[in-house]
């Protein structure tokens, strides 16, 4: 019998590796305590995006021996050419204490259509050939045309933005079409940002015009007896596209909130209510220069 948490990911993006504390603990302690107990739930899937080197050692040296979890790692710019992107993931890999890579992602779309990414993808085949990792792929944005992506470079994965208020590549069907070409879809941005989270009233300016939509979405979670929390994990969790559902946390107790609501029987909640369609909400990069 599967279990929801078989579909549940840990991505490192939100750790606090920059920081000698976190909550007046040593920040090599939080994330030690955030690996065991994504260890002991037993989730499969590990993704160490973006991080620098040093960021890289200490995660390697809180992850639990013998490593539990199949580790993703995320190349560096392609305009650094083939050599130093191969250096770079083998040292990744040197850093984190891992034999072989489960999957080496490209991390934007925009590297591969660029003048140097046909070198970089046909330098991480031949890692994928040598057993430097099981499986290539990339992470997009809605906007970079994952479909045609897929056509051309024939990923083994693409990470993919979706949630309860983004369903944009669930509407159009693309994740639909990714995952009938055998391509593995995981799911990253279920929070999109924490907007989920946030109260309509505590919106920022830039967001204003996606409150209501919102606070309608919240509404409707209340009424159907949940939490946003329960309700995105839910909805990401139960989306047949995807095989793999990646959250980030900051503490070991966000981490165990996480795993309970998703332990938890998902909501009846009319999911197609809760998307909103404003493109600023939407594309979190805008936030900042909005």
């Amino acid at each position: 019998m599967t279990s929801p948490l078989d579909k549940l990911g840990l991505g490192s993006g939100q750790f606090v590796l920059d920081q000698a504390s976190v909550r007046g603990r040593p920040a090599q302690a939080e994330i030690q305590d955030i690996l065991a107990v994504a260890a002991r739930a037993r989730l499969p899937v590990f993704d160490v995006a973006g991080r620098s080197a040093q960021g890289e050692t200490l995660i390697g040296e809180a992850l639990p021996k013998p490593i539990p979890f199949r580790v993703s790692v995320t190349t560096i710019r392609a305009d650094r050419g083939p050599d130093m992107v191969e250096a770079e993931v083998r040292a990744s890999l040197r850093r984190l204490g891992v034999a072989q890579a489960d999957c080496v992602l490209v991390p934007s779309a925009s590297e591969l259509f660029g003048p140097h990414g046909m070198a970089l993808w046909t330098r991480l085949q031949q890692l994928r050939d040598a057993g430097v990792c099981r499986r290539i792929g990339v992470a997009v944005f809605a906007s970079d045309d994952p479909v045609g992506l897929a056509r051309r470079f024939r990923p083994d994965v693409i990470q993919a933005p979706a949630s309860l208020l983004d369903q944009r590549l669930l509407i159009d069907g693309t994740l639909a079409t990714l995952a009938g070409m055998g391509i593995e879809v995981q799911l990253r941005s279920i929070f999109l940002n924490g907007l989920i989270f946030l109260p309509p009233d505590r919106a920022p300016n830039h967001l204003k015009a996606a409150a209501s939509r919102i606070s309608r979405a919240r509404r409707l979670i209340a009424e159907g007896r949940s939490d946003p929390l329960q309700a995105a994990l839910g909805f990401a969790l139960s989306r047949p596209e995807a095989t793999t559902v990646l959250v980030g946390v900051t503490s070991a107790a966000e981490l165990s909130a996480v795993i309970a609501a998703a332990s938890s029987p998902p909501p009846d909640l009319d999911w197609d209510d809760m998307a909103i369609d404003d493109p600023v909400a939407l594309d979190p990069s805008q936030w900042a220069a909005a």
